[in-house]
């Protein structure tokens, strides 16, 4: 008995998914005395929503990834601008997932750039980490004179509510920030496979579900950075933070062995450092909250 199956059947076809590539293109100016939208690209998965916005606070813009998350191969491409004078947010609709892959590595690649006198912040949710994800994620960031940028980003090792913990895949997070052309900063942190020993050695990140990173890119970033360690507060034992200024750019950090507890903990800390920072109010989009 011979049995003949389709291509058209999926446990038959050996051909791999086809990867994505979307891409977001944002561009914000000022205009009769109004930060206003001037240029938009984007292409599937990725769209870009304006919600209506509280009085006081900048134009929003907000990311969504429709795919619902990455798998092996896929790309995604984001790139926002702020002209001179401009000011306004763009956030990420929800936590994105880096899907196992057998291979194939999962690219995002975030390119932020502020002109003088502008105000970004730039506040992706956090990205959740699947067992054998592979991902390179590399941010870049241009910012002219007098130009402010508020960044961060989330990491989350594994499902942790799930009882899964990343053992093995691969984790290459870069940032680059220049200011006037110049390198001001870089950070890269490189994870690849035999992950847990990194994950639980105490010089390392000791036990950590989760990390966090918060940027802040100005003339004079130290003049806050009293503000930056004030607002950290005492913390607790699952989570460990501190602030510092490297040439320029204000770096504050979390480890936490609790994910929910270091998402609680950096959104308390970018309100009020964006209200300290931008005579912002102290709050966060209703997004963040859901």
């Amino acid at each position: 008995m011979s049995v003949a199956t389709l291509s058209s059947d999926p446990a038959a076809d050996p051909r791999p998914a086809a990867a994505v590539h979307g891409a977001a293109e944002v561009t914000f100016a000022r205009k009769a005395g109004k930060t206003r939208l001037a240029g938009l690209y984007q292409r599937e998965p990725l769209r870009v929503l304006f919600p209506d916005i509280p009085d006081g606070e900048p134009p929003t813009a907000v990311v969504v990834t429709t795919s619902g998350g990455l798998v092996g191969g896929d790309r995604l491409d984001v790139s926002v601008s702020v002209g001179a004078g401009a000011a306004a947010m763009v956030l990420g609709q929800a936590a994105e997932k880096v899907y196992r892959s057998t291979g194939p590595v999962s690219r995002i690649d975030v390119s932020l750039t502020v002109a003088n006198q502008g105000w970004l912040e730039w506040l992706p949710q956090e990205t959740i980490l699947f067992e054998a994800a592979r991902l390179h994620r590399r941010t870049r960031i241009d910012i002219a004179p007098e130009g402010r940028l508020l960044a961060g980003e989330i990491l989350v090792f594994g499902r942790v509510a799930s009882g899964e913990r990343l053992t093995r895949g691969l984790v290459r997070d870069a940032w680059e920030i220049r200011r006037q052309g110049r390198l001001a900063w870089a950070d890269a942190l490189h994870l690849e496979d035999g992950m847990e020993d990194a994950l639980a050695d105490p010089a390392c990140f000791d036990g950590a579900a989760a990390y966090a990173t918060i940027v802040y890119a100005a003339d004079e970033p130290e003049r806050l950075l009293a503000t930056a360690r004030d607002l950290l507060g005492a913390g607790d034992a699952d989570l460990r933070a501190a602030a510092s200024v490297v040439n320029g750019v204000l770096v504050t950090r979390w480890l936490g062995r609790d994910a929910h507890g270091l998402r609680r903990a950096f959104g308390s800390f970018w309100a009020g450092f964006r209200h300290a920072a931008a005579g912002l109010p102290e709050a966060l989009p209703r997004l963040w909250h859901v």
